[in-house]
């Protein structure tokens, strides 16, 4: 068996937060010493929601700023945009031949946004699969980390697969499904639902300054009310799953300790925890600025992926192409 080939997307919509570094980057950082990795900033699939044009291209280095910050490296993994690789579009198109109209209908995404407000739910969010089917596959790519959420995505992108293979002949693997190792980190403002961008109060940014963070820790839930046995509320053991990542072992074990003997003192934990948070994101911050500051290098880590990802989808289309029969002149 070949190399493992890796592919995930990352949306340019906005700052990343400590669950995305835990449930994703953290991950993709140790795959990229293992592995060819693929890692592909989707614009086309960030205009399927409402965004601002004119800040638009600045929130995509923004995002190559701060994976590259996290600890992605542009010579052991492939950093690119996924507009500057017309392949995929391509590749979409003929992919979106062989998927059934009625899986897209299907996907629970797309469903979501339907029940909200139907009349506004542009094409792009139904055919939004067929894309992500497509960056997979134009690199052949066998393993993809995602989170639980995107699991219904892969299992039609290993359908589209399977169809096209019966109908054309043996041309992709049906990638695998990487879940992250680390548990999903909740709100810290509501921790019955999965940390987001979208909720104020909810996330902690990765580039957060010292005294933001500290002021995001001491705000966050700790107990909505009395628990079985006396375990963890979902609010203490989020912020258990903080500590376990960022502090020294033996610090959260003393914690741990004093929880179970009853003598747990929220506001020490939350101390604690921020000032392990500021000490361990302080090297991502300092990187990060340093990069927005040379936009240019920026859009070289660019132009150095797509230079390296290109090859390799041309290869793919091309093969595709011949084998369905598209004229070649």
């Amino acid at each position: 068996m070949g190399e493992e080939v890796v592919f995930s997307g990352i949306q340019p919509s906005g700052r990343i937060h400590v669950g995305n570094y835990l449930g994703a980057i953290k991950n993709w950082v140790k795959l990229q010493d293992q592995h060819l990795c693929y890692y592909c900033v989707v614009d086309y699939h960030a205009i399927t929601s409402p965004y601002e044009p004119g800040a638009f291209s600045q929130a995509v280095l923004d995002a190559v700023a701060a994976n590259v910050a996290a600890g992605l490296d542009p010579d052991r993994s492939v950093i690119f945009v996924q507009s500057q690789v017309p392949e995929h579009t391509e590749l979409c198109w003929i992919l979106g031949a062989v998927t059934p109209a009625g899986e897209l209908q299907r996907m629970t995404q797309y469903k979501d946004r339907a029940r909200v407000r139907r009349e506004v739910v542009n094409a792009g969010v139904l055919t939004y699969p067929i894309l992500q089917a497509a960056d997979i596959l134009a690199y052949k790519g066998t393993l993809v980390p995602i989170g639980e959420d995107q699991a219904q995505h892969l299992e039609l992108t290993r359908e589209i697969a399977r169809k096209f293979n019966a109908a054309y002949g043996p041309t992709f693997p049906e990638p695998q499904v990487s879940f992250s190792p680390s548990p999903r980190i909740m709100s810290l403002s509501d921790p019955r639902v999965k940390m987001s961008k979208s909720i104020p109060g909810s996330y902690l940014s990765l580039m957060a300054e010292p005294a933001a963070i500290q002021e995001t820790v001491a705000r966050a839930v700790t107990d909505t009310g009395p628990t079985p046995g006396g375990e963890m509320s979902p609010g203490v053991a989020t912020l258990f799953h903080l500590l376990d990542a960022f502090a020294p072992g033996e610090t959260a074990e003393r914690f741990r300790a004093a929880h179970r003997q009853g003598g747990l003192r929220y506001s020490e934990l939350k101390a604690v925890l921020a000032e392990c948070l500021i000490e361990r994101l302080e090297p991502i911050r300092r990187r990060y600025r340093e990069l927005m500051a040379r936009p240019e290098t920026l859009k070289d880590i660019v132009r150095h992926g797509t230079a390296r990802a290109r090859p390799a989808a041309c290869a793919t289309l091309e093969e595709v192409r011949e084998k369905v029969g598209i004229l070649k002149v």
